[in-house]
């Protein structure tokens, strides 16, 4: 395994909830994309929150789940198809989702605030320290006085909520080995969990509602069956009501009538919340917090006996077997290669079951052109051969393939481990999904996630046509970090990319052109993704084909 590269600027500065909640009413909406990628949007975001609760990060838990209820009461409600059939069904269960959500945010809340706070005060008992000794030291060196905590918090840089300050933070690109097992590790044990549900008679709907409701590890004992049903307005009132905290205010109900100031309008004057004392929560009860990341990381070694072995006798033949309980012989010492160091672990990775998601965070590998981090994308290598493969008789016709690229989220990066061809209908030039339900039923009873897409040019060249950044629009919206692979056969050539923002995803969103070829205002709508982009291609990562073709 190549060396572990662990992040140079040491932990990272946790945040508040209010700085939190800054963070997560910053996404741009637009109501002229179709209402069923912002509801595929609002899952997404939901199984992302789900994962980071689990792996302890309280943090990018709060913001998820804040911006999925920002989304849907704020702006699915009014969105021009959300009176229209199918999708009327959907929202409404997206209110549903934003009810449990809501629950989950009143118990992370003062969790979030109380680690904020005991960072702060280790950094003010810093400043203290440092202040008493620039004083004694006043005398010889005035102009060496240690700036004051205010100077020093101003100059610290506002924290990705995603990447957890008590976990080891490592660079992705430069730690694949360990990416890879973490990734197996977890995703087979997501699989086992699906499985022993599905046996124990519990069905794939009713699954799907109950890992909404609660969390990966314990959503069976979350879940209570009779839950009263809540209009939007109390939604609404709610969602207010978690802002109006965070902002140090009471609720609308404990101000005896007062007017209700709108939710945009709010200005912050935090306090503090103190720590509630644990009460049942209801419908929900929150995960117990993981051990630090250095519990978590210890290396443990086989358990032996305190009690130092008897004296072999005088004559003992040391050609006869040990004992087996003894002591064996100290090994002679050996010097470290020149590239060893004594904090690097890689050569001496932590043993199989060390590997918790808990323990280690990727952090961002790239950034989208306003600043947005790009979480890691590890892409099997053999994955595009295995596609070509299966979208041969086509090629020879010379009509396109398309795939979905599905995976999950593991320790703050994302995962490939599912190439799935849906049911479609292809020309020379254009590749249509059809039955989508289809295609999302098995993601969603899988608890995947989409990732991005791959198709073919089978005569053309490697690049994104109009159509293609179209389409690719509605992935991207979804997560940013969502990817299109293009494979040029004839060529030998193919490519990852995704579309740049700005300038690419606004003025793909907002072109109005129906023609499959027709040029865009701006020139640089799109941008290859590979490193040093945020997709990685990670030796030995599974991935299964599944082929929904009749």
């Amino acid at each position: 395994m190549a060396p572990r590269t662990t992040e140079e600027t040491g932990p990272s500065r946790p945040l508040n909830v209010e700085q939190i909640v800054k963070k997560a009413q910053n996404f741009d909406y637009n109501p002229l994309i179709p209402l069923k990628y912002w509801l595929r949007t609002a899952g997404t975001l939901l199984k992302e929150a789900n994962i980071y609760e689990h792996e302890g990060n309280d943090q990018q838990t709060y913001l998820l789940l804040f911006r999925h209820a920002q989304l849907v009461i704020r702006n699915l409600s009014t969105h021009p198809d959300a009176k229209q059939g199918k999708d009327r069904l959907a929202l409404a269960q997206a209110n549903k989702d934003v009810e449990h959500g809501l629950m989950k945010l009143e118990v992370l809340k003062p969790r979030i605030n109380k680690r904020y706070e005991r960072y702060e005060q280790l950094l003010r008992d810093r400043d203290t320290r440092r202040a008493s000794a620039t004083t004694r030291e006043a005398s010889r060196s005035r102009e060496q006085k240690a700036p004051s905590y205010h100077q020093m918090t101003d100059q610290r840089p506002i924290s990705d909520p995603a990447v957890a300050s008590d976990t080891e933070t490592l660079a992705a690109g430069d730690n694949r080995d360990l990416a890879v097992q973490l990734a197996h590790r977890e995703i087979r044990r997501r699989a086992t969990a699906r499985k022993a549900t599905r046996q124990a008679g519990i069905s794939e709907e009713l699954e799907q509602e109950r890992r909404t409701a609660g969390v990966w590890g314990n959503w069976e004992e979350a879940f209570t069956k009779n839950h009263k049903s809540i209009d939007q307005d109390t939604l609404s009132r709610q969602m207010q009501n978690v802002r109006l905290q965070v902002n140090g205010s009471t609720s609308a109900e404990d101000r005896n009538g007062s007017s209700r100031p709108s939710f945009e309008s709010q200005k912050s004057n935090y306090h503090y919340p103190v720590v509630p004392e644990h009460h049942d929560s209801g419908s929900w009860k929150p995960l117990p917090q993981p051990s630090s990341a250095l519990d978590d990381y210890s290396l443990r070694s086989t358990p032996t006996s305190t009690v130092a072995p008897n004296l072999p006798p005088k004559g003992y033949d040391f050609d006869m077997p040990r004992n087996q309980n003894a002591l064996p012989l100290r090994p002679e010492k050996e010097a470290l290669p020149a590239s060893s160091t004594s904090s690097d672990l890689g050569s001496n990775p932590a043993p199989q079951q060390d590997l918790k998601p808990s323990t280690f965070t990727f952090k961002p590998s790239a950034y989208l052109e306003n600043g947005t981090p790009l979480r890691t994308i590890f892409l099997p290598p053999d994955l595009r051969h295995r596609f070509l493969t299966a979208a041969l008789p086509n090629t020879r016709a010379n009509l396109e393939t398309c795939g979905i690229l599905c995976g999950t989220l593991v320790s703050n990066a994302l995962f490939i481990s599912k190439l799935v061809i849906p049911d479609q209908e292809s020309t020379s030039d254009t590749c249509e999904t059809i039955n989508e339900s289809e295609l999302f039923d098995y993601v969603d009873g899988e608890d995947l996630m989409v990732l991005g897409w791959i198709h073919t040019h089978p005569t053309q060249t490697c690049f994104m046509s109009s159509r293609d950044l179209h389409t690719h629009g509605g992935y991207q919206v979804m997560m940013p970090e969502s990817i299109a692979i293009v494979c040029a056969p004839s060529k030998g050539d193919w490519g990852v990319f995704r579309l740049t923002d700005p300038p690419g995803m606004k003025t793909v969103l907002n072109c109005t052109q129906t023609g499959l070829f027709h040029p865009h205002g701006e020139s640089n709508v799109y941008t290859d993704a590979l490193r040093p982009g945020h997709v990685d291609e990670a030796k030995g990562l599974e991935f299964d084909v599944v082929d929904l073709r009749p």
